[in-house]
């Protein structure tokens, strides 16, 4: 596209998946039970954390910290989404999709870090156990906690700006979401700058954290393969079981968006793949932690059964 056909554009039309309208009301239905389930559950752990003495430790403090930035990831989207696909028009203002790609980019990009310090955290507990109080403190928590959430937003920030200031030559996005990748399709003129921006920021974001993720565990599987007792081998496997298993579902579905060959038109496998990673990985973490993790699943009893008794009552 020339740069001289841009157009002033002060709304967007998304327009994902209106080839099959029958599947709109399905997905409408759909997508609210799940960010309904992604409310209470993610609002339940951190909850419990913040209840039950016994979670008060670095562990819980970064799965609070993922908790809330599901809850705060889904509802930067999910419900703008929700009115798109039940109304006529189905336009978002300029502004309004500028926060909306800022805000839910910044939040996708502190979920890989996130991710990483928490194979971290797991490292120093199973790797060091008896210096892990005094190297994983509460100030040195507090600061990775701090940084992931600034570094993310920062990349958000970076990648959002070099797009909104270029021409568009349209502003019919072929998403569900005003996702940057959808967006980059409309800008006039030579997008290479930001395509490499990009590429830096995918290698930054996902494959560094990935990396570290797999060497960390590559030292724990170590670690834990010396441990001489069965009961302590499987208390330790079954900590890191549940993160490894939401570190699988949200890398393997963002590395398919972000790193794979890029084309001009959107598939409807592009877009459910994208829904998969913006609502079904921030529904799935409360389950996958509630039945993985033993302190959870009795924090959790102990917090139903005490609040279902007093209402009883």
């Amino acid at each position: 596209m020339n740069e001289e056909n841009h157009t002033t554009v002060t709304e967007f039309f998304l327009v994902g998946l209106s080839h099959y309208p029958g599947l709109l009301l399905s997905l409408y239905v759909l997508c609210l039970v799940m960010y309904l389930v992604i409310l209470l559950g993610n609002s339940i752990l951190i909850i419990i954390s913040i209840l039950d003495p016994r979670l008060h430790t670095p562990m819980y403090f970064f799965l609070g910290n993922l908790s809330f930035l599901d809850i705060c990831y889904t509802s930067s989207s999910i419900p703008q989404m929700l009115i798109i696909v039940m109304s006529e028009r189905k336009s978002i203002s300029f502004t309004g999709c500028a926060l909306q790609m800022v805000i839910s980019l910044g939040l996708g990009c502190t979920e890989c870090i996130l991710l990483a310090v928490m194979a971290y955290n797991r490292y120093v507990a199973i790797c060091n156990p008896l210096r892990y109080t005094i190297i994983m403190n509460k100030g040195l928590c507090a600061q990775m906690a701090a940084w992931t959430w600034i570094t993310g937003f920062l990349v958000s920030l970076v990648q959002t700006v070099l797009a909104l200031l270029k021409p568009f030559c349209g502003n019919v996005i072929d998403h569900l979401t005003c996702e940057i990748l959808a967006l980059l399709k409309l800008l006039c003129g030579d997008i290479s700058l930001n395509v490499f921006i990009m590429t830096v920021a995918s290698i930054v974001i996902l494959i560094i954290p990935l990396t570290l993720i797999f060497f960390s565990y590559i030292f724990i599987l170590s670690t834990i393969l010396r441990i001489n007792s069965s009961e302590g081998r499987k208390k330790a496997f079954s900590t890191c079981s549940a993160h490894l298993t939401v570190v699988v579902l949200f890398y393997g579905s963002a590395l398919f968006i972000y790193m794979k060959p890029k084309s001009k038109d959107t598939k409807t496998s592009d877009e459910l793949i994208g829904l998969s990673y913006g609502v079904i990985t921030p529904m799935m973490n409360p389950i996958i932690y509630s039945l993985r993790n033993k302190e959870v699943k009795n924090a959790v009893e102990k917090f139903l059964i005490k609040n279902l008794y007093l209402k009883k009552i």
